[in-house]
């Protein structure tokens, strides 16, 4: 039933543009080259040195097409997995600006069924494409993880944050218009079930590199709320971007959009491993002192009432009647706040040093 239901979400998930916005056919001399579909659409020169065009192999059996930008300037690589009904097509132009700009590397590609890829769409089909985009750059590239940033745009922040939570070592993730899921994009549940796709709200905890969220106030796509739940659960979380008055498709007119990247790039460049570790240094010792933490310190009582000793005639914690009442006071071992009574019959007292709080009287008394 949960794969039924699952097959249906992306039924309503994808929507690939129809026709393609492009072809690929091959030259004379083995390399690929761009056809544009639509006389509007811009798309790279056959004699452009700066533009690979890849298609890769993927574990579900499709070929995947990718278009890789290089820039000689370069110290890291920018992998772009895009939105919802939009192609490498229409987003090569949007490729050059970030290239160039953000003096990166950029690698764009089409998921299965999208563009000029095979296959159809699917939660499972995006996953193994990220995968076998990755798994070239290291091959062909020699981009390793510590180089490498992740960016994923609207559904591209699905198989962005499920590649990022498998790569410890990675420099950084974006996330543009990113979702918390797929079923919390249609509804406001606070529960994920088994048929959700994209759960991103369980991901982005295992992601350990700084991540930068980018969201508009005025999306009526995916609320903003996404943004800001994904940026609160972030571990490393970089200051993020609320644009205002921003929309879904839109946020790359503003100009704070490439000012906060570039800031962040520029950042990310310079980001040693010592550098990373006193960060987090200084964020762990900003998090607040847990109460059971800040109670044992000072010589209080921890107050755990399930644990508390009673009195021996009506079993209260605090007898108004005969104004029994236990002493709270620091045990000397360090393990516990409390010291129980003496045992009426023999005398003996008895601490809750191992965790557990004993009977008011010892088992030796007991018949």
């Amino acid at each position: 039933m949960g794969c039924m239901v699952s097959q249906l979400a992306a039924k309503f998930a994808f929507f690939p543009p129809s026709p393609p916005t492009y072809q690929i056919k091959k030259r004379d001399n083995g390399k690929l080259s761009v056809v544009s579909s639509t006389s509007t659409m811009p798309l790279p020169l056959p004699d452009d040195n700066s533009l690979d065009i890849l298609l890769i192999d993927t574990e579900r059996g499709n070929k995947i097409v990718a278009f890789y930008l290089k820039n000689p300037l370069a110290r890291l690589t920018l992998l772009y997995s895009h939105g919802n009904a939009a192609d490498l097509g229409q987003l090569y132009d949007l490729f050059v600006q970030l290239k160039v700009n953000l003096r990166v590397n950029l690698l764009g590609y089409d998921y299965s069924g999208y563009g000029a890829s095979t296959g159809k769409p699917s939660e499972i089909d995006t996953y193994a494409d990220i995968e076998a985009v990755y798994q070239c750059l290291q091959l062909e590239y020699g981009v390793s993880q510590e180089d490498l940033i992740l960016y994923g745009q609207s559904v591209g922040s699905g198989p962005t944050l499920h590649l990022a939570s498998k790569l410890p070592r990675l420099r950084g993730v974006v996330l543009h218009s990113g979702i918390l899921s797929g079923l919390r994009v249609l509804c406001h549940v606070k529960f994920t079930f088994c048929f959700d796709i994209y759960k991103n709200i369980n991901k982005i905890q295992k992601v350990k590199c700084p991540v930068l969220v980018i969201h508009g106030t005025e999306d009526d796509v995916v609320n903003w709320l996404h943004g800001q739940g994904l940026w609160k659960m972030a571990r490393d979380a970089y200051e993020p971007l609320w644009i205002k008055g921003g929309g879904h498709c839109n946020l790359e007119l503003y100009p704070d959009y490439i000012r906060h990247l570039c800031r962040f790039i520029h950042e990310m460049e310079n980001m040693t491993t010592a550098i990373r570790l006193k960060n987090i240094r200084q964020k762990l010792r900003l998090k607040p002192r847990s109460k059971s933490a800040s109670a044992v310190t000072s010589g209080k009582c921890c107050r755990l009432q399930l644990w508390r000793p009673r009195c021996p005639e009506c079993c209260r914690p605090r007898c108004t009647k005969c104004s029994w009442r236990p002493k709270c006071w620091k045990c000397s071992c360090g393990k516990c706040c409390c010291r129980l009574p003496r045992c009426t019959e023999c005398r003996k007292s008895n601490c809750c040093c191992s965790g557990k709080c004993l009977h008011l009287w010892c088992y030796c008394c007991v018949g």
